[in-house]
């Protein structure tokens, strides 16, 4: 209802001797089923995109912060050669991308140094993991955004059909009554005009948000793939040790 507010609620005129008030609920009893079905799809979209939005928040939130505690513990770990502990780091920050990715990587180049099968073949076997990972970790993050730019590159045009309802309505008003008094035309002016806000009141925030979720699952895929480089580096370096 708060995208109603943007319309003229305190806007009253006179007609026949009637006063008729232009606020949300004259407006919804003056709208026919078309508008309504459109007002009330909108406002789904809207709903699940925000449902969206609070989800890839916290999400994100919780990556970030996991990820800050993450890394320079996993880092000491490594320095020590110490692969077991750097795992359960990482099984303690679940949420974290970054421990996502380390983890796949080092238990792949644990399990690979464990096995006689394939001698020297950890590396490879290791990058292919981080890999993997980060394709998993990368299509988790990205859950639900698409929905976003697809609500916001369609809400306007849902609210452009009750727009195009509303006014179709207006002229049936007005050949109805035979007049272009403002009783005639009413309700056609109600359903184009509450189409046409709710419209762009769904529409816009979903694209703002797509746009900056997409920026942000941008860096956390600049931050996996550093790590993965890092993590081969150490990778390359103690397997060269232990040849020695």
């Amino acid at each position: 209802m708060l995208t109603l507010k943007l319309l003229p609620i305190a806007l009253w005129l006179l007609q026949e001797g009637e006063v008729i008030a232009f606020d949300p609920i004259s407006m919804w009893r003056l709208m026919g089923w078309p508008a309504r079905l459109v007002v009330i799809l909108l406002f789904v979209m809207s709903a699940w995109s925000i449902g969206v939005m609070i989800d890839r928040f916290i999400a994100f939130s919780a990556a970030r912060k996991q990820s800050r505690q993450f890394a320079p513990l996993v880092a000491g770990a490594l320095k020590e050669g110490k692969i077991d502990e750097a795992i359960s780091i990482a099984d303690h920050n679940k949420h974290s991308h970054l421990a996502k990715v380390v983890t796949a990587g080092l238990q792949e180049f644990q399990a690979h140094q464990a096995s006689s099968d394939l001698p020297g073949g950890e590396i490879d076997a290791s990058r292919r993991a981080l890999e993997r990972a980060a394709a998993i970790v990368h299509a988790e993050l990205k859950r639900g955004i698409g929905g976003l730019a697809t609500i916001g590159a369609t809400a306007p045009f849902v609210g452009l059909f009750g727009t195009v309802v509303g006014i179709i309505n207006a002229f049936q008003g007005i050949a109805a009554a035979k007049s272009t008094g403002l009783a005639a035309v009413a309700g056609g002016i109600a359903e184009a005009l509450v189409a046409t806000a709710i419209g762009l009141f769904v529409a816009v925030p979903a694209v703002w948000m797509f746009n900056y979720f997409t920026g942000k699952v941008e860096s956390f895929d600049v931050e996996m793939d550093n790590s993965s480089s890092e993590l081969i580096d150490y990778f390359i370096k103690r397997a060269a040790r232990n040849r020695k």
